[in-house]
């Protein structure tokens, strides 16, 4: 069993993570207190992530000898990791809550047919398969779901088939599934603040949301239980702000819960926050 990734500390705007062999800092803009360690637990490190001024990059420093890309084990799965050049890892570890509610969710729902829209790496495609559900993962980067397909080997659990994996822009592929007439129990969201599709389309969260939920709703089979689940890491937003969003949207009566996303630290009662959910479910 590969190691369990752990967030030891956080402070002066990083995080210090134990991600599986490798011990990293990057940054935690949010971070606004002291570290609880010492600064010589910091110096530990076998990367550092800095970030450039005024873009979206940055730059890794390594000590010594670190591999592209190595296992480590977090919120139920068996994870790749591979530090990108904007300091991702490839998962983000403050959806764990949210992939165990997925995984009892879809159990509950007894083999639902389900939809992940700006998927990453698959982290939440996959908790909902190993719930059972039939699940259609969409990224419009080749690389991250060919990434996700990877993550699926590690774990053996989930069959080859409970995903497909599909490299498309979100707004065609629901306008298509549309037409089709294909009907879906449970859809995951956690859309970018901005960014552009495959043929350069531009979006923006605070304009697009709203037409995004609303063609997402023609893909609902309001006729059957189904649930959705809307995270965000935008400033800007709350969770109240996205109950109400989504609420505006889909307006049967359901059952809501909301919160902020956070990662436990090694220190006993200490968390990082790092955004915020909605939850929706309809019986």
């Amino acid at each position: 069993m590969s190691m369990e990734y752990k967030l030891l500390d956080s402070g002066n705007g990083r995080k210090l993570e134990q991600a599986g062999k490798y011990r990293l800092v990057r940054p935690a803009l949010n971070a606004f207190w002291a570290p609880s360690l010492p600064e010589q637990e910091w110096r530990k490190a076998d990367g550092i992530f800095t970030r450039n001024s005024g873009s979206g990059g940055g730059k890794w420093e390594w000590k010594g000898k670190v591999p592209e890309q190595w296992e480590l084990a977090w919120g139920g799965l068996s994870l790749l990791v591979k530090p990108t050049s904007f300091g991702h890892l490839g998962f983000f570890a403050e959806q764990k809550d949210n992939w165990q509610w997925l995984r009892e969710t879809c159990n509950n729902l007894h083999n639902p047919e389900t939809l992940n829209l700006f998927a990453y790496s698959g982290g939440a495609s996959l908790a909902m398969a190993q719930g059972g559900a039939k699940v259609t993962h969409i990224d419009s980067s080749k690389g991250m779901n060919d990434w996700g397909m990877q993550i699926r080997k590690l774990n053996p659990d989930i069959p080859e088939t409970s995903v497909r994996w599909i490299a498309e822009d979100v707004f065609k592929f629901v306008k298509r599934e549309i037409k089709r007439g294909r009907k879906y129990n449970g859809i995951v969201l956690d859309p970018p603040s901005f960014g552009r599709g495959t043929q350069g389309q531009v979006w923006k969260l605070e304009d697009d949301i709203n037409n995004l939920l609303e063609i997402c709703k023609e893909i609902t089979d309001t006729s059957k239980p189904y649930f959705i689940l809307f995270s965000c890491h935008s400033q800007g937003f709350t969770p109240l702000s996205l109950r109400r969003i989504l609420a505006s949207v889909f307006t049967e009566k359901a059952e809501f819960s909301t919160g902020e996303m956070t990662v436990p630290e090694s220190a006993p009662g200490k968390v990082l926050p790092a955004g915020f959910y909605v939850r929706m479910t309809k019986k």
